[in-house]
């Protein structure tokens, strides 16, 4: 818990010593927008509302810068590699989190997801995996997989009953 407070902390700090610089909230997400294919979630018509979409929405773009310059830090053959990649992955979506509840704005959310979404294409696009990805037996092969056990059941409990019934009557 203190190394998240630590990381919250040194983002603050880096935020506010001017590391990011200040670019219109809406040409950014409208740019990112065009770029993944995807739109920025729609404002809500409350003032309120939208005054925290604003702010939630500026300190996302400050997460996302914060999370560009750990990225930066990464080799490109080190890019699939999870124990290397879990932290600045985890900051990222851990920053969003945090903001997201602070503002009380929900979470997860469309911004969120976008980021998310970019940081895949931008940084994981060419991530395979490794292991086999196990699938789901044919309906056939898990349908007998099922039944042989309920069906064999019945037969063990009568042939136990049976032994015992006969082991009693030689006794």
């Amino acid at each position: 818990m203190s190394s998240r407070r630590l990381s919250q902390g040194l983002l603050l700090l880096w935020v506010l010593l001017g590391h990011i610089q200040t670019v219109h909230t809406d040409a950014v997400t409208t740019s990112y927008g065009q770029d993944a294919g995807t739109s920025q979630p729609p404002a809500v018509s409350n003032g309120t509302a939208q005054s925290i979409y604003g702010n939630y929405t500026n300190l996302t773009l400050q997460c996302w810068a914060y999370f560009v310059d750990l990225m930066r830090d990464v080799r490109t053959s080190d890019l699939c590699e999870w124990k290397i990649i879990i932290r600045p992955y985890s900051e990222l979506r851990g920053c969003l989190e945090f903001w997201a509840e602070r503002l009380n704005y929900s979470y997860p959310n469309a911004l969120a997801e976008q980021y998310i979404f970019q940081s895949h294409d931008r940084y994981f696009h060419n991530c395979t995996l490794e292991h086999p990805v196990y699938l789901d037996p044919p309906e056939d092969v898990l349908l007998a997989m099922i039944i042989a056990p309920i069906c064999l059941i019945p037969f063990l409990v009568t042939l136990v009953i049976w032994r015992s019934k006969n082991s009693k009557a030689q006794a």
